[in-house]
């Protein structure tokens, strides 16, 4: 015979589950927006039945069914989902890095601008033409200078404000250097929570949904792999191991520049910021560098027309001219260094007339750059010492230059045309012969084709960072209308479970309280 109590049982365990999944339905619409939560659910499963008590086998038929109960609370979650988003979440973060970097670097060039270089350039090379027309102008002189000192004012800064670009992403390096040591650290404490509890038989449903979030942060910054072992997660980023168990490792920027030099970190933001730092904007600085050292000293061919006379001296073709034979008899075609190459060979109409000096030199003593390069602190001073005229006659007080001569003028404003031996830089290194301007257009021309790839891969991999995330939001989010249709299934489950309850003790209550009171 079945017990009396036994509906009892059934009604408490039913009532106890079905709480159990009230309560997890809550939870998960109050983690509804909770960046990181997974939905939970409750495993509900048929309590063992049993046979009815009694000295030996029962002869009634079945087993006595025990209701149902839950053993576990389980997060919804696909591990496959998850690797799937941290590959495509760390080259999103390296094309932001860097789109934002030849975003930046557009800014810097400003071109096409009234302010930019090509601007400036191109008033540079006018004023030599102005110059041509009324060589003895002092105005227009002052207008070579002016725009000189323009042209060198805008190669500074373009340069100061690459560098400073640099120096920034190096910094950038170390903030997130010391970022990342923070979410390893935050992994590895939750590794140990996660083991401690999940030891006692529990699960850590809430803490391991934080630890893949964290995970999640750390996939946009570095090329993290993760495998879950006994003690937690062990953490790879770049070759280094990051986080095993409750052992976390504290990095440097220098660690990651090596990862990043050893080819062990090939993507993340880590990675977009040093290869930014290092690659782009370096190859750009150091293009505009040649650019301005070309222009003070590159090789570059002319004719220096018959009748000019040359200063006492000068190499030209492995030919030195001096006394008589420094009047040219005939055209000449010579390569010259740049610019100062070319004033070396003109004279000034300072009486005496004085062979003119270099036009570009260095701020600090060495090399040009676009950084260092500046207008000779002599002709800065006086722009009488621009050199204008190839041709002098003999005075007693000295050579003179002829009035009107503009023969250096002529051959300065002509060299916008004239192309320059360039040596090859980094992605340029395919231009090593042409004009200043061309030069510089080829600059402008790479890096527009390298930010909108830039722009175009960033777009591509967040397009494909969502789809992703939507997959697994499909799986592990919390739909509002399902939990509600939830709710409303296991409150009229309770319902049910407490009506049942409530027969069986109106059925105990008769039992107890009405029978065996016949004939009293």
């Amino acid at each position: 015979m079945r017990s009396t109590f036994h509906g009892i049982e059934l009604a408490k365990r039913s009532l106890y589950a079905h709480t159990a999944w009230m309560n997890t339905t809550g939870h998960n619409i109050s983690n509804a927006n909770t960046p990181g939560y997974s939905r939970q659910v409750v495993n509900l499963v048929a309590s063992r039945p049993i046979e009815a008590p009694g000295f030996s086998k029962s002869g009634m038929p079945g087993q006595l069914g025990m209701g149902v109960e839950y053993d576990s609370i389980m997060r919804v979650r696909e591990k496959f989902l998850d690797e799937q988003f941290w590959n495509a979440n760390r080259s999103l973060g390296e094309w932001e890095i860097q789109a934002d970097t030849l975003t930046k670097l557009e800014k810097v060039f400003n071109e096409p601008s009234d302010s930019g270089i090509r601007t400036v350039l191109d008033n540079f090379w006018k004023s030599w033409s102005e110059l041509s027309k009324d060589p003895e102008n002092v105005t227009s002189r002052k207008i070579v200078r002016e725009n000189a000192m323009a042209l060198m004012d805008a190669f500074n800064e373009t340069s100061k404000k690459m560098t400073d670009m640099q120096n920034d992403l190096a910094r950038s390096v170390t903030v997130k250097a010391d970022h990342l040591n923070t979410l390893t650290d935050q992994v590895a404490q939750l590794n140990y929570e996660i083991y401690r509890i999940e030891g006692l038989g529990d699960n850590a449903n809430d803490l391991r949904d934080q630890r893949d979030l964290l995970i999640d942060e750390l996939s946009k910054m570095v090329n993290v792999t993760v495998r879950e072992e006994e003690n937690g997660y062990v953490v790879t980023g770049g070759g280094i191991e990051l986080v095993n168990g409750r052992e976390s490792t504290q990095t440097t920027a220098a660690d990651w520049e090596g990862a990043y030099n050893g080819n062990a970190l090939s993507s993340g933001e880590m990675f977009g910021t040093i290869k930014s730092r290092d690659v782009l904007v370096n190859d750009y600085l150091s293009q505009l560098n040649e650019l301005a050292n070309t222009m003070a000293n590159g090789e570059v061919t002319i004719t220096i027309p018959s009748g000019s006379i040359l200063p006492e001296g000068t190499v030209l073709n492995d030919i030195t001219y001096s006394g008589t034979n420094r009047q040219l008899t005939s055209d000449l075609t010579v390569t010259v260094k740049g610019l100062n190459g070319l004033h070396q060979l003109g004279y000034t109409f300072t009486k005496p007339a004085q062979k003119g000096e270099v036009f570009f030199t260095s701020k600090d003593g060495g090399p040009i750059t676009a950084g260092s390069i500046r207008l000779n602190p002599n002709i800065e001073k006086d722009p009488n010492l621009i050199a204008s005229s190839m041709r002098v006659e003999s005075k007693p007080e000295g050579d003179v230059a002829v009035k009107g001569n503009n023969t250096l003028a002529l051959l300065m404003s002509q060299l916008k045309e004239n192309p320059f031996k360039f040596n090859p830089i980094g992605s340029n290194n395919g231009i090593t012969k042409g004009t200043i301007d061309d030069y510089y257009r080829s600059i402008l021309g790479q890096l527009g084709v390298e930010s909108k790839e830039a722009l175009r891969q960033q777009e591509n991999n967040s397009l494909l960072v969502d789809q992703v995330e939507g997959r697994r939001q499909s799986v592990s989010g919390v739909s509002l209308d399902e939990e509600m249709s939830n709710l409303i299934k296991f409150q009229h489950a309770y319902g049910a479970a407490a009506r049942f309850m409530t027969t069986i003790d109106q059925n105990l209550d008769k039992v107890i309280n009405s029978m065996g009171v016949v004939g009293r």
